[in-house]
């Protein structure tokens, strides 16, 4: 059974920190491309982080460049994004995508609220 776990998000000032982690389960994951993505309210879901398998050539959103970094441990199965001086309008439901192929695999997200 695949399953994507999120946890790290949660109320945080303007300027803040947060580390997002997702856990994965039931497939190779060293294997998939694994990335971010976020939601805000009447929004569309879009990309902020993403790492190949490789973990080379590593892409991030133009608005996070410099304060998000996207990582991964095929060891313990789990990709991480840290969250460096975060911003309001980085309030958003966060979710980590696996892909392989044509699969492709969703957590269910964590919320982040950046507020004063």
């Amino acid at each position: 059974q695949v399953q994507l776990v999120e946890s790290g998000g949660g109320l945080v000032q303007p300027g803040g920190s947060l580390r997002l982690s997702c856990a994965a389960s039931g497939f190779t994951f060293r294997n998939y491309r694994m990335s971010w993505y976020r939601q805000a309210p009447g929004a569309e879901r879009e990309l902020v982080a993403f790492i190949p398998s490789t973990s080379t050539n590593i892409k991030y959103a133009d608005s996070v460049k410099g304060r998000f970094t996207i990582s991964r441990d095929n060891a313990k199965n789990t990709v991480y994004l840290q969250l460096n001086s975060l911003k309001p309008e980085d309030t958003a439901m966060y979710y980590c995508n696996a892909g392989f192929l044509t699969y492709e695999h969703w957590g269910q997200g964590t919320q982040v609220t950046v507020s004063s």
